[in-house]
């Protein structure tokens, strides 16, 4: 127990900058996009106000997230995608099944969160960067650009890796946090009635005398919560008694105090129609308190940026991405990864957001769609998990999930009522990844099933081997393969081509399962079928990255004798083309699989192969 807690406590500082820099920076922008809905700044509209961001918070990132969602790990690993390997949703021929509907719930929800990341960074740093408009109204001009160059250098830094800054982040975090707290603290001591606030009456009887406005407003206070989807998709990184130690000591405890200072700033001064946050604080604290939480709202970029890459690598392990380009940034920290495509094309979208709506404020009108909708589908599949993993009877789940359905439905309806002041930005990003990640699992599907007549002359071959008729060249080959057979079709493309087999045969079939990490001792298995031929079948995790050299240094060890210095490999390289006679796939959704394939990352680079010891053998595939 004694090393638990000395584990937990560093887990715990670390998680203020891993997981809670949205979360964290949302007192920025929050109240001011709320009473900008309001429109009105008298007592009562700014208690129901405070009531309704403090039981938010409570109901979702405590109850819902920490609470609840956490419990349903993947062996750790936490996330949309891997709470949808968890439930192992499908697609079947219906759209109403059990697992096409989860299947639609986990990637669309994850889909989404590449808006998010896009969004994010921008809100952020311009909300930051706005404080020093209260400072002196001559510098209003510079916002953008000054804050359009440290969105560029954010996204420029992420090929360096941050593993050497990074162990800042939680000490920083904790200053912001603190920040926070004490200038709510000394706001709010000078009026501590607004605590009468946290009675949840207040935010109830808000929502009542707001009617159909009341759905607007939601909209502006759902953006005090849109970190909470970090709180489990990043718990492994520090584990879950850290993320809730850190949510219940400091985290909520400050965001409790920082909105109260506020309210209570407010209440006092009605007319001031500045950012409540900073016009809040002596004006002295104002300069420095923007270049914190400039540091701040990097750091929560990051955070959401380091994400994009993580949910880049686990769709791409189970087999619904294209293989990009992964590099570690980090030889001790797993999660410090780059993926340049993601990374550039997240900084031209963030960029080209920042620059069309100019301020926190016009943006807060794009920003909580996607989380929103993600919410809603965690909630879906968590509900899943309650039945068929825990095991939960229907009377004891489905009024949990029901309670939280209500609320994420809620949220869910406010924010779409933003869509026309940019809501649709983030949407129309998820559906144009969502039709990606769908469209490479078909086409992959089809192409698996238009090779597979290739292995059945499988047994031909065979015969042939063990009757001394195939010619046999000097030197080992190492064949990369998706099939569990023991000659598939990467092989019989070989004997086709050269109608022969090298000495030394290796059959790898590499495939991803849907648990985060397969142990040492399950890793593989190595089977002699006799006459030169070995086969291996490789099982990685979901997030884990593939060396086949120690693999096969691993294979050597139990038999498979093999010149590691002196292999060939050899992958498939095929073409995609269409079937004139009975097409598989529309043209669009054809084309574009056909574009995705061409260009992922080729075998030599995923599996860390050297280039010029790599044969690509192609082969048309009609679909």
């Amino acid at each position: 127990m004694a090393e638990e807690n000395r584990k937990v406590l560093p887990g715990a500082l670390a998680a203020l900058g891993i997981v809670f820099g949205d979360i964290g920076t949302s007192p920025l922008y929050t109240l001011q996009t709320v009473l900008n809905d309001t429109g009105s700044t008298d007592r009562e509209t700014l208690l129901g106000g405070f009531s309704l961001l403090v039981w938010t918070m409570i109901l979702v990132v405590a109850v819902k997230y920490a609470t609840v969602v956490m419990r349903a790990d993947n062996k750790g690993e936490g996330g949309i995608l891997a709470l949808f390997s968890l439930v192992g949703g499908s697609f079947g021929k219906h759209w109403y099944t059990r697992g096409t509907l989860l299947a639609a719930a986990g990637l669309f929800g994850a889909a989404l969160l590449y808006g998010d990341g896009a969004i994010t960074p921008a809100i952020s740093v311009l909300s930051a960067i706005e404080g020093i408009g209260v400072v002196t109204k001559s510098l209003q001009p510079y916002i953008l650009p000054i804050a359009a160059v440290i969105l560029f250098g954010i996204f420029a830094i992420q090929p360096l890796g941050t593993a050497r800054i990074s162990a800042v982040f939680g000490p920083i975090m904790l200053l912001w946090f603190l920040a926070l707290g004490g200038i709510g603290l000394s706001s709010l001591l000078h009026d501590p009635s607004v605590l009468i606030g946290l009675n949840p009456f207040y935010g109830l009887h808000f929502l009542y005398e707001h009617g159909a406005n009341s759905l607007v407003i939601l909209g502006a206070v759902f953006l005090s919560v849109t970190g909470a989807e970090a709180l489990y998709a990043d718990m492994s990184h520090v584990g879950r008694p850290s993320v809730r130690l850190a949510l219940a000591v400091v985290v909520l405890p400050m965001l409790v105090l920082s909105y109260a200072g506020q309210t209570a700033f407010l209440v006092s001064h009605p007319q001031i129609k500045d950012n409540p946050f900073f016009a809040s604080m002596p004006h002295a604290l104002v300069l420095p308190m923007v270049v914190l939480a400039t540091f701040a709202t990097i750091i929560a970029s990051q955070a959401i940026i380091t994400g994009a890459f993580t949910l880049t690598r686990q769709a791409m392990q189970l087999g619904w991405f294209p293989s990009l380009n992964i590099r570690q940034t980090s030889d001790s920290e797993y999660g410090q990864i780059y993926v340049s495509v993601v990374n550039w094309m997240l900084m031209v979208v963030t960029l080209l957001i920042a620059l069309s709506f100019k301020s926190s404020d016009a943006l807060s009108g794009a920003y909580g769609t996607a989380v929103s909708t993600t919410m809603l589908m965690t909630t879906l599949l968590v509900f899943d998990v309650m039945r068929e993993r825990w095991e939960w009877p229907l009377w004891k789940a489905l009024p949990i999930a029901l309670f939280f359905a209500i609320i994420d439905i809620a949220f869910f309806v406010a924010n779409l009522l933003k869509i026309d002041k940019g809501g649709y930005v983030p949407l129309l990003i998820g559906l144009f990844i969502y039709i990606i990640m769908t469209t490479w699992r078909r086409g992959i599907i089809l192409l698996r099933a238009g090779l597979a007549p290739l292995g059945e002359r499988s047994d031909k071959v065979l015969q042939k081997l063990r009757n001394g008729e195939m010619i046999r060249t000097p030197g080992a080959a190492v064949f990369l393969s998706r099939y569990e057979s023991a000659l598939p079709p990467i092989v019989m493309r070989h004997v086709a081509d050269f109608h022969c087999l090298p000495e030394q045969v290796v059959v790898l079939n590499v495939k991803f399962d849907t648990v985060p990490r397969i142990p040492a001792d399950e890793r593989m298995t190595t089977k002699d079928l006799g006459n030169g031929i070995w086969q291996i079948n490789v099982t990685f995790g979901f997030v884990e990255i593939p060396n086949l050299y120690y693999v096969l240094g691993q294979a050597k060890e139990q038999g498979c004798t093999l010149d590691l210095d002196k292999l060939v490999f050899f992958a498939g390289d095929d073409d995609v083309v269409p079937d004139l006679k009975t097409p598989k796939m529309v043209s669009p959704r054809r084309i574009l699989f056909g574009f995705l394939y061409r260009n992922a990352v080729r075998a030599s680079d995923r599996f860390t192969l050297p280039r010029e010891r790599l044969v690509e053998i192609g082969h048309q595939v009609e679909i």
